[in-house]
């Protein structure tokens, strides 16, 4: 696979170079997440304005992370034998143009094509921007720099939100499809201004597809890696579920909230943020293993504040829940990248796609539950999905003992979505 210059020991921090490319990821991480799960915010205005079911119109997110995550490997790929930086361009400015487009689907198949066809252009940002940081970037602040492309995604999936559930209410969900876009495209005009070009990157050669297999094979050979790839599967796709129908719950009865309210919702991404960094200092000191079922555990006790009717504890759960899945999360990923021996990069690509097929199948699917059978029901699924996780993850990692702290930061993707 693609290697580092032998002499080249990347930007040191402080240097000009290092702020741009923190500056130009982030802004690409606002790009990416802002458009990805932009309808989410909408949902309810999305499914009374094209008469389709909750269900149906949590499609507008599955297809997009559908596309994404099958895409993320061949762009890994790609990005091998282009470069970073132009797979990465290639990727931003196509999913831009693709969301311009989305307003002006003239029927739900349309809207639904163009946003599985934007998901696969995302996919070329997160199978890349961290190969790119650890190859640029002076590997004694490789996790700083990686934190600040996670803080990047968070901000872009939470403008994305807040921007489109007023939007939504006041003038429709092409409104709101169009407001993210135009941020996104500024976002992405940002990232393409700062990016700087790469130095530490050299083109793959003679990998064939037999070479790539052979990597790939290999990864989900190994039952320490597949553990990983099951949890990112089931807990993204219980997070993304709770996420896709707590907003129909809060705007029925008893609550009746209008979308605007209900986009604030998405503020609790901001306990990722604090979690998800907390997570990886609790390693030293009580391992990897112990972290990540903790963070499986603070999941179901928050999911099970959702079971109230009061709105207080419902909002006080989804903070709680949501810091322990991207506690969880930020674990997993980070874990990929240390088992992985060489591959690294694809290593990181298959915990993608598992994590986005994840969100894709299960965040529908919850919609089948939630409209037959309720939201209890749905949250006692996910809790479900949950404790499964734990188990897979206890019996596949049996130690739970402190590793030695890698000399090399973990290659993986570390995505807030």
């Amino acid at each position: 696979m693609a290697g580092t210059a032998v002499e080249w020991n990347g930007h040191p921090k402080g240097s000009q170079a290092y702020g741009r490319i923190l500056a130009g990821l982030a802004f690409a991480g606002v790009a990416t997440f802002a458009q990805l799960y932009s309808t989410q915010a909408v949902l309810p205005v999305m499914a009374a304005e094209l008469r389709v079911s909750a269900a149906e119109a949590a499609l507008t997110i599955s297809l997009a992370t559908v596309g994404l995550a099958v895409t993320v490997i061949p762009w890994s790929f790609l990005a091998d034998r282009i470069g970073r930086v132009k797979a990465m361009t290639w990727g931003i400015c196509l999913a831009t143009a693709l969301g311009l487009l989305v307003p002006l689907a003239t029927s739900f198949p349309v809207l639904l094509g163009l946003r599985m066809l934007e998901g696969m252009a995302l996919g070329g940002i997160p199978a890349i921007a961290i190969a790119y940081l650890n190859e640029e970037i002076d590997r004694a602040h490789g996790a700083v720099a990686a934190g600040s492309y996670v803080a990047g995604t968070t901000l872009g999936g939470l403008a994305g939100r807040l921007v489109a559930g007023p939007a939504g209410e006041l003038w429709g969900w092409r409104a709101a499809a169009l407001a993210v876009s135009v941020l996104a495209t500024a976002a992405a005009v940002l990232f393409l201004v700062l990016i700087p070009r790469a130095r530490g990157f050299s083109p793959a050669r003679g990998v064939g597809l037999r070479g790539a297999a052979r990597t790939l094979s290999g990864h989900l050979a190994n039952p320490r890696l597949m553990a990983l790839y099951v949890q990112a599967f089931l807990l993204m796709g219980g997070f993304v579920a709770v996420y896709n129908y707590l907003g129909f719950r809060l705007s029925g009865e008893p609550f009746s909230l209008p979308a605007t309210l209900i986009s604030l919702i998405f503020l609790a991404y901001l306990s990722g943020t604090v979690t998800s960094r907390w997570a990886g200092t609790l390693t030293q000191r009580f391992g990897r293993r112990t972290v990540l079922l903790a963070g499986i555990g603070v999941m179901a006790a928050g999911l099970a504040l959702t079971l109230t009717q009061v709105l207080v504890l419902i909002l006080a759960g989804l903070i709680i829940f949501t810091g322990g899945f991207f506690a969880a999360h930020s674990i997993g990923a980070g874990w990929t990248g240390a088992i992985a021996q060489s591959g690294r990069a694809q290593a990181a690509s298959l915990y993608n796609l598992a994590y986005y097929l994840g969100s894709s199948i299960l965040g529908w699917a919850g919609g089948l539950v939630f409209q037959s059978l309720g939201w209890p029901a749905l949250a006692a699924a996910v809790i479900i999905l949950g404790c499964a996780t734990a188990v897979i993850t206890a019996v596949a990692h049996p130690t739970s003992g402190r590793r030695r702290r890698q000399r090399q930061p973990d290659q993986a993707t570390l995505q807030l979505p």
